[in-house]
């Protein structure tokens, strides 16, 4: 019959006039995110870096760019290496995250900001300078530890670079001089370390 359609068109106009709106006005206000969402913002912890440069040889747009002392002039506790240029190019990144799980000693996050908006795309590289200066918010993403300690990324105190980490195994550069007693007994007399599998 002719108009059926115009009656099911309105009828949903009609159904939707009445409903809540689930839209929010934006940036006024927020949707709260996930403590696992990945956003546009590294958080990189100096103290926890080796310079080993396993996030620059894992990230596969070769984005992060890392030269070191190698002659140690300032040698950074338990290291070799003084790092003395890190780059994150944001423009070309595409957040898989790779860095982070290749990073040994956890000293690059994910974080979870994604207003990144800048006018030209040198803004968009992240330099040393910054990443030691901005706010630490990294991402619960692949670091269970801080979800164990029910860390909120979204709070405003930054969180402290001995807090970031995994469990200080015995065999990092900077590991405290006494071995948690969780895993004292999982150590052989040669030092080294036996997995739970074996």
């Amino acid at each position: 019959m002719y108009g059926i359609g115009i009656i099911k068109g309105l009828g949903v106009t009609l159904r939707n006039l009445i409903r809540t709106p689930f839209t929010i006005q934006y940036p006024e206000k927020k949707i709260p995110q996930h403590s696992r969402f990945r956003g546009q913002e590294f958080s990189w912890y100096e103290q926890r870096c080796t310079g080993c440069a396993s996030c620059a040889k894992y990230c596969p747009l070769g984005i992060i760019r890392i030269v070191t002392d190698p002659n140690g002039g300032n040698d950074q506790d338990g290291g070799s290496y003084k790092v003395e240029v890190f780059d994150i190019d944001q423009a070309r990144c595409m957040y898989c995250g790779l860095c982070v799980e290749a990073c040994p000693y956890d000293a690059l996050h994910m974080g979870t900001g994604f207003e990144a908006a800048k006018l030209t795309r040198e803004e968009l590289v992240l330099n040393i300078d910054t990443l030691k200066e901005r706010a630490k918010h990294p991402s619960t993403w692949f670091r269970p530890q801080l979800e164990r300690i029910e860390f909120d990324p979204y709070q405003e105190q930054s969180l402290d670079w001995s807090e970031a980490g995994r469990e200080p195994f015995f065999w990092h550069p900077k590991r405290p001089a006494q071995i948690p007693d969780e895993y004292d007994h999982r150590a052989t007399s040669s030092g080294t370390y036996e997995s739970e599998d074996n």
